[in-house]
């Protein structure tokens, strides 16, 4: 295939960063071929934009045309499956904005119809393509961080105003959004958090609803982890802190790596810890170490990135950097999270019950109320910088 009919639906900030991405030619391979949108305000936005491109105001519609081989999908979260499901089924490669859905099941259900479709299913998890973050994976599932026994995430630099969550009718809404800043900002953190360190075995949390913002959701949170060996785990994040922290520290039985301020810090123990634990003659021995220090060798390619590779991988097998099962991992992690804070803040064992979650998320839709609709005639014309990682 030498150039694949790209169409993107949902032509809010992120689908129209990726419709004019590809619109440029930044993206080799893909060519945009349509867009889809259910508001007539940004479906004239989408005209004046890119004149000549069909634009549709269905996804229906977009599929009985024939005018796609494959769909990125920006819709609310909510719709997610609701729109890739029938896309795959169509025969279109899908690439879905994160999280791939609100609800495990339904995200499940989703891997399950892009399996049995053959096609090439991602999702935009874009942060994978840090270099830092890649080389972390590389020293601790490679073994050389030893045995795990703590991790900590502070990411409390996703700070928001109430200008932003009054931006959008569906933002900041159980019905709308189907949660707070563990659904929208810090599912990238979650992934690269099992990516880098593994899944733990449960999950308790305090998701804190309209901390600091008139909104139905959670704006702040705390999760603490046990992993099946018996290490812990802390993820924070918070989007009414300013001016936040971003610092992941991950300890072994052979070193520490912290992620902080864009440099990778590694202390490398010259002796396993264990070992000198109970074969040290001394009461407080210190354990030598070396000590190496990693800048980013290389850009952050970020969503182009991913549109790139997911190019690639529809045109010559290139293996996906962020394959749609993989991010079934921190759904599963924000799922229970949820789940903790409905049930009194108790540990909840994953894998987790499914149905429990959806019973209860059930319960805080039909409580929901959408916004009032806000102005929604700009476009993001290109991508922000604060959507890489920020520092």
């Amino acid at each position: 295939m030498e150039t694949i009919r790209t169409a993107v639906v949902g032509v809010g900030n992120m689908g129209s960063a990726h419709a004019s991405c590809i619109a440029s030619g930044s993206i080799s391979g893909l060519t945009l071929s349509a867009l889809c949108d259910i508001s007539p305000v940004r479906r004239a936005y989408c005209s004046e934009r890119h004149p000549g491109v069909p634009c549709f105001a269905s996804v229906e519609e977009l599929l009985a045309a024939g005018v796609a081989d494959a769909v990125i999908i920006a819709v609310p979260h909510p719709a997610h499956s609701i729109v890739a499901i029938p896309a795959l089924q169509a025969g279109l490669h899908v690439l879905v904005e994160k999280p791939i859905d609100v609800a495990l099941s339904q995200a499940m259900t989703l891997c399950e119809a892009a399996d049995q479709s053959g096609k090439v299913f991602a999702v935009m998890l874009n942060q994978r393509t840090n270099p830092l973050f890649r080389k972390a994976r590389e020293i601790v599932t490679g073994g050389l961080l030893g045995e795990l026994k703590r991790t900590v995430w502070i990411i409390t630099n996703w700070y928001r105003t109430q200008h932003y969550y009054d931006s959008g009718a569906w933002r900041a809404t159980w019905l709308g959004e189907g949660g707070g800043v563990l659904l929208n900002q810090a599912p990238h953190n979650l992934d690269l958090w099992q990516w880098i360190c593994g899944m733990p075995e449960n999950v308790t949390a305090c998701c804190d609803v309209a901390r600091y913002h008139r909104i139905e959701v959670e704006d702040d949170a705390t999760i603490f982890t046990r992993y099946p060996n018996g290490a812990t785990g802390v993820f924070i994040t918070s989007t009414g802190e300013a001016p936040g922290t971003n610092r992941l520290e991950i300890a072994g039985d052979r070193g520490k790596l912290v992620l902080e301020g864009g440099v990778l810090k590694w202390w490398r123990l010259c002796e396993c810890e264990r070992d000198v634990r109970f074969n040290s003659p001394e009461d407080m021995a210190t354990i030598p170490f070396d000590y190496e220090e990693f800048l980013p060798h290389e850009p952050e390619t970020s969503h182009a990135g991913i549109l790139q590779n997911w190019a690639n991988a529809i045109r010559c097998g290139e293996p996906l950097i962020s394959p749609g099962r993989d991010a079934l991992n921190e759904l599963a992690i924000s799922n229970a999270a949820y789940l903790s804070q409905w049930m009194g803040n108790v540990p909840v064992a994953l894998p987790m019950d499914t149905a429990a979650f959806d019973l209860l998320l059930a319960e805080h839709q039909a409580s929901s109320s959408l916004k009032s609709e806000a102005d929604r005639t700009g476009g993001a014309n290109g991508y922000k910088q604060r959507w890489q990682v920020n520092w």
